[in-house]
C-alpha cells in the first residue's frame, strides 16, 4: 500500500483524538497486518469505495472504548453498551471523514460504521490488499487503526463491431 495512502490515516487520527477526546496520541511502529485479528477487543469498521477500495478498522481496548465514550458524553458507560458502541462507530467514522477528506484524489465514498465487539473477533480485509497496522497510545489507552486500501481496478466492455 502507497505511503500516500496511509499518511491521511495517522493525521486523521491524531486530529479526531485530539479534537474530540483531548487526548494526544503516541504513534507507534507501522507494520503489515499479518492476520485477520484486530489488536483489541472493540472494533469501528467502515468501507471505503471510489478509485481505491478498501476498508478502515479502528481498533480499542475495552476499557478504551469506555473511556472515550465516556469523554464523548461526560458520563460512564456501564461496560460496553450501546453508548460505546455508537460512540466507537462515531470515531471510526470521523477518522474515515477525515481521511477522505485529504485523499480527494480518489473520490472516496465512506461506508456506514459498523462495530464489532469481542475477544478474537476476525475482520477480512480485500483479497488485493495487505492492511497497514497503526498503533498508538494515550492517556486513556492503545488504538490501533488498520487500514487497507488498493487502487480499483476498472474493466473496459469490449466495443461491439457495427453490422
Amino acid at each position: 500500500m502507497k505511503v500516500e495512502l496511509v499518511n491521511p490515516f495517522i493525521h486523521a487520527t491524531t486530529s479526531v483524538f485530539r479534537t474530540m477526546l483531548g487526548c494526544e496520541l503516541t504513534r507507534g511502529q507501522p507494520s503489515l497486518k499479518t492476520n485477520h485479528v484486530p489488536e483489541y477487543e472493540v472494533s469501528g469498521l467502515i468501507g471505503l469505495t471510489g478509485k481505491c477500495q478498501g476498508m478502515v478498522v479502528v481498533s480499542l481496548g475495552r476499557d478504551t472504548a469506555i473511556a472515550a465514550t465516556e469523554i464523548m458524553l461526560s458520563e460512564r458507560p456501564d461496560g460496553l453498551n450501546c453508548e460505546v458502541v455508537d460512540a466507537v462507530g462515531e470515531i471510526a467514522n470521523m477518522i474515515a471523514g477525515a481521511a477522505k477528506s485529504q485523499l480527494e484524489q480518489f473520490q472516496l465514498s465512506v461506508g456506514l460504521p459498523s462495530v464489532i465487539c469481542g475477544k478474537n473477533h476476525s475482520i477480512g480485509f480485500p483479497s488485493n490488499c495487505t492492511p497497514i497496522m497503526l498503533p498508538f497510545d494515550s492517556m486513556i489507552g492503545p488504538v490501533c487503526v488498520e487500514v487497507g486500501l488498493s487502487e480499483a481496478v476498472t474493466v473496459r466492455q469490449p466495443a461491439l463491431a457495427a453490422t
